[in-house]
């Protein structure tokens, strides 16, 4: 009997587990005239199947990086430089996060588009095999998409910064994150505009490839899911963009989100620690990997730990123990479906009261006229009596603080300010709008730790932007483009920086030559200046002497010697590589894909921000800044807003496609691509259109 009432209900099971199955003839997958995939299909589910599945054709290679680093197999395809993903990965738990959290964390209709998003990668994995970059791969399953996520956050909130510096022994002397990466967002109402329409720009500063690349796309079902914005590898919808009637983009904050502890050893008893008066034992956590090298994969081990505060590591001067927000909360992904979905202002804010995206600010404008700015990020409620920008004490529980967050009431939050803009340019959230209206310090708990520092954009920005009259469309996009510091000179890196162009020539006679030209620079990096090849190359260095130097990359100031030593190493290179100290910029700077080779502008902290690595025949090439540039116009009485965007190079990773550079000429001469959400629009020039597989 019990055999026959199995069979019985596997029989009644089965149209339910085939409808379960992801049938890729009613996905459609439009290409319009740079590749750019849009996908229409019935569901949402379908649809995210439709964006993996686009995803991986246009660039199965980089898809799979943060699923090879989850199962701690990209060292063995990529070597050394993939270690630090694999150990991330492992370090911070996501394995265990999600084992956990997964089913408590999403509900069922998001569990479906999770469901749909692996069964295509899957799917595609196994129709082309030769693209597979580890056996060991595939099948992913469903929690792997979610642990992927968990990785790409510990990355989005600087945990990887105290990873490395507790690795290196640098911990103790070392205070503030190092800061690599940036973002410019603005929003203004209809009220600062001159037309009268709300703008929204996304300007992020990201890799120019790899898993941290944007990939661009548009998403329309019959569930109301229509969207145009770009994601990252493994996300299963775009995480910033635009719809009908709203639109956001995020920057990267760098508040105090994680705490760094010292725990205190048992002096006899190995990976005993003491904890409230009370001795606990270290549980032992290894990471083994095959690294490659040389073709060669070499076997290596590496030890973790796990302690009340939660992942934990030694050096040579003691275990410490990391806690932060990013590895606790899964439910990111759904919330920005949710945004993705959100029609209104009141639906919009319903998404970001759900709480957990880690960290990310968020820059807001709507169709009604609404712009808001949130300095978003889980706060964890700590203890007042701590110092908790320093290595705290590890023997108590006085300073563990549990998974509970400041609502966004009690965070930077601004809304409608009177002069009508909100802006974030990686800056503090205390500098968010006009300096009447900003939040102040004193509003909040001091626990936050809030960054209390503005960025050379956002000065820049302040003596661009004049708020005494309304903005026009075309004065906003040059402000977009400048590629000119603030004057006197300022980055985040290097405070002083404006000594680069009043050294003494009686003092350096070596250099005299070069600082009489950086003494006329005017701080513009476009690829026309004579100038500011000389103030590249000496950024350049100092880069690296910050890097060497184990010195947090952010509030220094540095003595003479090394900027004369800086304009030195400039003045050697141009002189050898290009027989003169006044080339043009784009000479020494180069924007390269394949045989496309452009001169490039921009240096760290412009708004045009870009950083480069050496190339050839000292030229360099760039590798990460303008990322994903996307203007937003919301018009009232017209049904989509109107939207432009460019990416570095094109939709296609493949050499032989002819998206691969197709927008190179574009994103050089500071232009870019209209954008459609009209269907019919996307369909009359639609340059192909297919079902997934076909």
């Amino acid at each position: 009997m019990r055999t026959l009432h199995t069979l019985f209900l596997a029989i009644i099971a089965l149209p339910f587990i085939a409808h379960s199955q992801i049938q890729p003839d009613r996905i459609t997958i439009v290409r319009d005239s740079f590749g750019v995939p849009h996908i229409y299909a019935p569901t949402d589910a379908e649809a995210t199947y439709g964006l993996a599945w686009a995803y991986c054709e246009d660039d199965f290679e980089t898809l799979q990086i943060p699923f090879l680093a989850i199962k701690g197999l990209y060292s063995s395809v990529k070597g050394k430089d993939g270690v630090l993903l694999d150990a991330v990965a492992f370090f911070v738990g996501a394995d265990r996060v999600v084992e956990e959290k997964y089913e408590t964390s999403f509900t069922p209709k998001f569990k479906q588009l999770i469901r749909a998003y692996v069964q295509a990668l899957n799917d595609y994995a196994e129709s082309h095999p030769k693209e597979v970059r580890h056996k060991k791969l595939f099948p992913l399953e469903e929690k792997d998409i979610v642990k992927g996520y968990v990785m790409s956050f510990t990355f989005f909130a600087n945990v990887h910064y105290d990873l490395i510096r507790i690795f290196d022994g640098t911990i103790k002397a070392q205070e503030d994150d190092l800061f690599s990466r940036g973002s410019n967002g603005w929003a203004f109402a209809p009220y600062a505009t001159a037309d009268g329409h709300t703008y929204v720009v996304s300007n992020t500063h990201q890799p120019l490839q790899g898993m941290s690349s944007w990939y661009e796309c548009q998403i329309q079902t019959d569930e109301g899911w229509h969207f145009h914005g770009a994601t990252f590898a493994g996300g299963i919808t775009p995480f910033l963009g635009a719809n009908p009637d709203l639109g956001w983009t995020h920057t990267t904050n760098y508040d105090d989100y994680n705490d760094v502890y010292r725990l205190v050893m048992h002096p006899q008893n190995k990976l005993q620690y003491r904890y409230d008066g009370e001795w606990k034992t270290l549980e032992v956590r290894k990471l083994k990997l095959k690294v490659k090298i040389g073709g060669v994969k070499v076997p290596v081990t590496r030890k973790f730990y796990w302690s009340e505060y939660g992942p934990t590591l030694k050096n040579k001067d003691g275990f410490y123990a990391l806690r932060f927000p990013a590895n606790m909360v899964l439910g990111a992904p759904e919330q920005w479906y949710r945004m993705n979905k959100a029609r209104s202002y009141a639906e919009f804010k319903a998404a970001l009261d759900l709480q957990t995206i880690p960290n990310q600010n968020v820059i807001y404008g709507d169709r009604a006229g609404n712009i808001f700015f949130l300095g978003n990020g889980l706060f964890p409620k700590r203890n007042p009596a701590y110092t908790w920008d320093r290595v705290l004490p590890g023997d108590t529980s006085a300073t563990k603080w549990a998974p509970e967050w400041y609502p966004i009431e009690d965070i930077p939050f601004i809304k409608n300010p009177d002069c009508g803009y909100v802006f974030n340019m990686n800056h503090t959230s205390l500098n968010c709008t006009c300096p009447e209206e900003n939040p102040q310090a004193s509003d909040f708990s001091p626990t936050l730790g809030l960054q209390p520092k503005n960025t050379a954009r956002a000065l820049r920005f302040r003596e661009l932007f004049s708020p005494d009259q309304p903005i026009t469309y075309e004065q906003l996009k040059v402000i977009k483009y400048d590629s000119q510091f603030p004057d006197p000179l300022y980055t985040r890196t290097i405070e002083n920086l404006n000594s680069i162009r009043t050294l003494s020539a009686e003092k350096y006679p070596d250099i005299a030559d070069a600082l009489a030209i950086l003494s006329r620079w005017d701080g513009k990096t476009d690829v026309d200046n004579q100038q500011a090849a000389l103030a590249s190359l000496s950024i350049q260095y100092f880069l690296k002497h910050l890097r060497k130097e184990g010195i947090p990359d952010y509030n220094n100031t540095f003595e003479e010697i090394v900027f004369a030593d800086a304009i030195r190493f400039a003045k050697k290179h141009l002189l050898k590589h290009f027989g003169a100290l006044e080339i043009p910029l784009g000479d020494l700077q180069k924007h390269v894909r394949g045989d496309v080779e452009l001169g490039v502008w921009g240096v760290p902290e412009v708004i045009t921000q870009m950083t480069t690595v050496p190339h050839k025949n000292g030229t360099y090439k760039s590798r990460s800044g303008e990322s994903y540039i996307l203007f937003m116009r919301f018009v009232p009485g017209e049904t989509f807003p109107r939207l432009e965007s460019v990416v570095p190079y094109g939709s296609s990773n493949h050499e032989d496609s002819p998206h691969y550079t197709d927008q190179m000429e574009l994103y050089i001469n500071k232009q870019l691509k209209p954008i459609t959400m009209d269907r019919a629009e996307i369909l009359k020039k639609a340059e192909r259109s297919y079902h997934p597989g076909e």
